[in-house]
């Protein structure tokens, strides 16, 4: 590709190397500043907000209330996909994004500088709930809109490779905040760390905010959304504008009746997140109470899965671009419904280096390589009219019912059977969805993604 605007087979008009560079470094960013809000948010709910907005309860009902705080932000996640995705369908992806990231990164600055209890009473965790229902209204359409633009600039047979680079974003940003977590609880004493100290990880993404905001300014637009023939003047016509205007053309793809592929996507979505609820989140605690092995082997495994994650995720875009999506859903959700007994098998043994080795092995399989082809397909699947406010509804809801609930039930069964194996049932069964999902769903793999209806 040349430093030069040229058209596609598919006559979508595509941006020069220096635009798609610029795309690419945003969409990453977006997704990194998106997980690490995420993950710096996690960790201060349980390890210092029960003290600092909750100190006059007891160290239980502290915590719970802290994490109440951390869960407020699902149900704005799912409020901001449907408001900013109609509105990125409506006007355009790129204002949506400007606006995305402005609220996720101005939320998590002003948290590290939000007064304690002891200053400002009740008012302190009441601040805390406002900035984290507006991190995660605003965090609700980020990925999805970051994956649809990387999607929609890139190169119709380079689409896998370069809409990966969304699934990076989420690696680099987990990494970065348990990087600074991990220096902090180091290096401070806990005085310090509860007067200070927590501040400075929040503090410090209002430089991920300024590069974000500079490189979503001089971003342009996704020629998708240019060549739309629906889109005027920067403006998709309305139902009844169309109607109105006799557009008989856009009339036949208003006339699809939708579902089918917002069902096929959700399946497909349900597996990567309800893995990653599992192994990222639940099997941690498990491993660490039930079997008894410190805590930071099942952690230092999610963090050497990640490192390797930096050359799956990739590979993985490279292979779908080159075998197509469907055969790539099949094959690693196959095989993650292989593996997943034997996983747990050797996990329940409590030895330290195979323990680590399993859970690298079910993480790239059954989380991180599966996200790569999700970042893609799922843009591939809707039609360029509903893209972005289908794709982040899928998004969230799947995030909801998989990655929210899953860990949930996996610790009720677990304590119920006190035994290892329902939560290999459940490995099974999220990455089964997926299969039957991708199963039934088309190959999108040279889907023209200007076209106005969905692929099924």
């Amino acid at each position: 590709m040349t430093d030069s605007t040229r058209t596609e087979p598919e006559g979508v008009v595509a941006r020069t190397t220096r635009d798609l560079s610029r795309a690419a470094v945003s969409g990453w960013l977006g997704t990194a500043m998106e997980f690490m809000d995420f993950q710096l948010y996690s960790l201060a709910a349980a390890i210092v907000f029960n003290k600092i907005f909750f100190p006059d309860v007891s160290p239980a009902i502290g915590l719970i209330a802290a994490m109440a705080t951390y869960g407020v932000g699902y149900v704005a996640r799912l409020a901001g996909a449907v408001y900013f995705g109609r509105m990125g369908d409506r006007i355009g992806r790129k204002k949506v994004l400007f606006l995305t990231i402005l609220l996720m990164g101005g939320s998590t600055t002003l948290i590290g500088v939000l007064p304690p209890f002891s200053m400002i009473g009740f008012a302190a965790p009441i601040l805390l709930v406002v900035l984290r229902l507006i991190q995660g209204f605003g965090a609700g359409a980020e990925i999805a809109g970051a994956t649809v633009m990387l999607a929609e600039y890139a190169p119709a047979r380079k689409r896998g490779l370069i809409a990966s680079l969304a699934a990076l974003g989420t690696n680099s940003g987990t990494l970065a905040a348990s990087g600074l977590w991990a220096i902090l609880i180091a290096v401070l004493p806990d005085r310090q760390l509860l007067s200070w100290g927590w501040r400075l990880p929040f503090l410090l993404s209002f430089v991920l905010l300024l590069l974000g905001v500079w490189m979503r300014s001089n971003l342009k637009e996704s020629p998708v959304f240019q060549q739309r023939p629906d889109v005027v003047e920067g403006v998709a016509l309305s139902r009844k504008e169309i109607e109105e205007g006799g557009e008989h053309t856009l009339e036949q793809g208003l006339r699809q009746r939708k579902g089918k592929a917002f069902l096929l996507a959700l399946g497909l979505r349900f597996g990567q997140a309800g893995n990653s609820g599992l192994v990222q989140t639940f099997l941690v605690g498990y491993i660490a109470t039930n079997l008894a092995v410190a805590k930071s082997v099942p952690t230092a495994a999610v963090v050497y899965g990640s490192i390797l994650g930096f050359a799956i995720v990739p590979l993985v875009g490279l292979a779908g671009d080159r075998f197509g999506r469907r055969p790539m859903y099949l094959a690693l959700t196959a095989l993650t419904v292989v593996v997943a007994v034997p996983m747990m098998a050797t996990i329940a043994t409590g030895h330290a280096a195979a323990l680590t080795v399993a859970m690298v092995v079910g993480l790239n399989i059954g989380v991180l390589g599966l996200f790569s082809l999700e970042s893609v397909t799922m843009a591939e699947l809707f039609g360029s009219r509903t893209r972005f406010t289908q794709l982040a509804v899928a998004k969230e809801i799947g995030g909801i019912l998989a990655t929210a609930i899953g860990p949930v039930l996996a610790a009720t069964l677990t304590a119920v059977t006190g035994h290892w194996w329902p939560i290999a049932a459940m490995l099974i069964v999220y990455s089964l969805i997926t299969f039957v999902a991708a199963y039934f769903s088309p190959e999108t793999r040279d889907r023209d993604l200007v076209r106005l209806e969905d692929a099924v």
